[in-house]
């Protein structure tokens, strides 16, 4: 096995300027919200030069809109196609997905940018741009790691799945559409930018909206009226002491160094309609933590409960009480245990590469991997090489070392969890 190692870390020092390059396509390539097609497209160009077998389709959406588990501002996805390519094994060995998202978020106001956002330019050993860190850099390294493999000359056990998927940053419809597909396999991983931290379990969460009710009046005697915006002041307060309390119920040591577990984020408030009225009504839109120790509909019934109890704080609450609805996008939560055979596995060739043990933490934030976990019967382990504080911030980079890096350290796995024929 020592030389397999050595063979697969000449190939991919010797390969590195490729893969970089690589990178730097993928992340030109724009690929916001029913923008993928072109990025795509160079993806199935890399999977057909690599002999894989090549599946690409537009996700049906009237199919996904019959699953409880569809969520989206999208309808249809036309100009939006998911690609899967497979490396077949022998079929004797256990299977894999590598699931990657190609979707990314908009670039914001470019005047935050020191570059233009799709620029892929390098600077000291990063590169900077849209999509690098999330996560267009981690499909990179599960693509190096199947080629690093492919170079060996070796026959597979078992079946390597990747997956380019799309709307992970909308609630998973991508990774959705390849499960009603039938893409299933023993375990799969997915290289979000962890920090090169191992996540064994993410959290889920849910997009909300409060309506708060008031009574208009002129803003002369607004003595005769009830101000929206003064009440949402006493619901915003309400919902931060829900997050205090259900944070305080955390004990799973993996999450000891993240400082609010499941966050409630309140993101957007808006209301009133003229400056010299009493605002009579205010909605509050944000995003509700959920964790793998619970489900989504749990968490909707502690919420809900939360809110009705605003009438104990405030009598006019009882008489015009807020309403809460769901909507947009959510995430599942997922866990695998933390013995789970391929957590041991990345872990022992994480200590063989670089000499140290990893850090083992759970997800700040939701990932495909709940969609996998739960309704594709897919364990799911997250480990990436991006940066995950730059993720969906201006003058986003990744460390072009730790692709390569993560490379390795997967491609490793893939031999031990495939098992060589």
């Amino acid at each position: 096995m020592t030389e397999i190692k050595e063979q697969i870390n000449q190939w991919l020092a010797e390969n590195r300027e490729r893969g970089i390059q690589l990178l730097r396509d993928l992340v030109q390539a724009r690929s916001t919200q029913g923008m993928e097609r072109n990025v795509q497209e160079l993806v199935i160009v890399e999977l057909k030069r690599m002999g894989l077998e090549v599946d690409v389709w537009e996700p049906d959406g009237k199919e996904l809109a019959r699953s409880p588990y569809f969520a989206s501002s999208r309808s249809e996805f036309t100009g939006s196609p998911n690609v899967v390519g497979v490396l077949k094994g022998s079929g004797e060995g256990r299977s894999i997905i590598l699931n990657g998202h190609i979707d990314v978020v908009p670039e914001g106001d470019l005047d935050k940018w020191d570059a233009y956002p799709y620029s892929g330019k390098i600077i000291d050993g990063k590169m900077y741009g849209r999509g690098t860190t999330d996560m267009k850099g981690g499909n990179v390294s599960l693509l190096l790691a199947i080629q690093a493999i492919q170079a060996l000359g070796v026959q597979l056990k078992g079946d390597i799945i990747f997956q380019s998927v799309i709307e992970e940053e909308s609630g998973g419809a991508g990774t959705l559409a390849t499960i009603l597909r039938g893409y299933k396999a023993d375990a799969a991983l997915i290289p979000e930018p962890t920090n090169m931290k191992i996540f064994p379990k993410q959290q889920g969460s849910m997009w909300f909206r409060i309506h708060v009710k008031g009574q208009s009046a002129h803003g002369g005697t607004r003595y005769e009226g009830v101000s929206a915006i003064e009440k949402s002041m006493t619901v915003v307060e309400h919902i931060l002491q829900l997050e205090k309390v259900r944070n305080e119920r955390v004990t799973d040591p993996l999450y000891e160094n993240i400082p609010i577990p499941f966050p409630i984020n309140m993101g957007k408030i808006s209301g009133g309609d003229w400056p010299s009225s009493v605002a009579d009504l205010v909605q509050i839109e944000g995003r509700m933590g959920v964790s793998p120790e619970e489900t989504l509909d749990e968490a909707k019934e502690e919420m809900e409960k939360w809110i009705d109890r605003l009438k104990e704080i405030d009598p006019w609450f009882e008489t015009h009480p807020p309403i809460l609805e769901w909507f947009g996008a959510r995430w599942l939560p997922g866990a695998i245990d933390i013995e789970h055979e391929l957590m041991q596995t990345l872990s022992s060739n994480y200590k063989d590469v670089l000499k140290e043990e990893p850090i083992i933490e759970a997800s700040p934030w939701g990932t495909d991997g709940g969609l996998l976990t739960n309704v594709g019967n897919t364990p799911s382990v997250v480990f990436g090489p991006g940066v995950t504080e730059m993720a969906h911030f201006s003058n986003e980079y990744i460390e072009l070392d730790k692709v390569f890096i993560v490379a390795e350290i997967i491609a490793l796995t893939l031999l031990d969890w495939c098992e060589i024929e």
